[in-house]
């Protein structure tokens, strides 16, 4: 077998064990950087698997992640905070990974080879048309992962494969592919390093585009959290109140009112009656809050009620 870059020894790890501490940490720092640089080649790709992802999502479909390893906790940490993050529904989202939930005891390397459990997870989690898997996987030759990718598209689905290697069987296969060439690893071979940091870059970028997409992102603000704590009830106050231009006290009544809904609030202050008359505004609009602004008649870029009328907001 080739060897991959993945596998290949850094250039600078000769002697690495006998470098003084803070020479290996600075070494592993900047393999790090250098890792997170490459992001930048996949933007293209990346942008078009995050339109994939919502229209997927918006058609009321699945998103799966598939993976095994390090890759596979790159994939759980970034599909466990959807729901929170973006309000999008637990059970539209899928975590396959290999070993199933004995892996996040042990993460033991046997069960990546195996192909079955891959196919089994696909079928199980009901894959299939209208849906969309991402598949991710160091080297790209994962069997787990491309068993879970290839049975996924077979079944109907859009998918996406992610890797550090080229021309490798989860690429090809993929229908969006996602090349992130990282150099070697400091320590070679061990990809929760480099590669795992730019396959956790790559995928919070895919769903925090596809959330733009889905009208879940307003500003910079995550309007379509979930508050389900202390902090994200009064980050959600904070929201609608930095949109809005009203106090902290109306904000959170506002929200009382919207049962939680930040853009359901928000809209509230700019003038809709109800909260359902605010809901079927969203509605109209693809749940985006821009455009249910404007349908208020108002500049959502200058809106402040604050003021009484449209009015430019200060820019900090």
């Amino acid at each position: 077998m080739a060897e991959t870059r993945t596998e290949a020894l850094h250039r600078n790890a000769e002697g690495l064990d006998i470098q003084a501490p803070e020479a290996i940490l600075a070494s592993l720092a900047d393999a790090q950087v250098e890792a997170a640089k490459v992001v930048r080649h996949a933007i293209p790709s990346i942008a078009t698997a995050a339109e994939i992802i919502a229209r997927s999502l918006k058609g009321g479909g699945k998103l799966a992640y598939a993976a095994a390893g390090s890759s596979g906790l790159m994939a759980l940490a970034d599909a466990l905070e959807l729901p929170g993050t973006f309000g999008i529904r637990r059970d539209r989202i899928a975590i396959l990974i290999a070993g199933g939930d004995e892996a996040f005891r042990t993460l033991a390397g046997g069960p990546e080879d195996d192909s079955e459990e891959a196919a089994a997870a696909v079928a199980g989690a009901g894959i299939g048309k209208g849906d969309c898997l991402i598949a991710i996987s160091a080297s790209g030759s994962t069997p787990y992962a491309v068993q879970a990718l290839t049975d996924a598209h077979n079944r109907g689905a859009a998918t996406i494969g992610i890797a550090n290697n080229r021309d490798t069987a989860l690429l090809q296969r993929a229908d969006t592919a996602i090349l992130l060439e990282t150099p070697p690893e400091v320590i070679a071979g061990s990809t929760r390093m480099g590669a795992g940091t730019a396959q956790k870059i790559a995928l919070n970028m895919l769903s925090t585009l596809a959330a733009v997409h889905l009208g879940h992102i307003h500003d910079g603000y995550m309007v379509n959290l979930k508050a389900d704590n202390i902090k994200l009830r009064d980050r959600a106050a904070r929201i609608v109140a930095a949109i809005s231009g009203r106090s902290r006290d109306d904000a959170a009544r506002l929200l009382e009112q919207s049962g939680g809904a930040v853009k359901t609030a928000v809209l509230l202050a700019a003038g809709a009656d109800t909260a359902d008359t605010a809901e079927k505004l969203l509605e109209s609009a693809g749940q985006r809050l821009r455009p249910a602004l404007s349908a208020l008649g108002h500049d959502p870029e200058k809106w402040n009620p604050l003021f009484g009328k449209d009015h430019a907001r200060t820019k900090k």
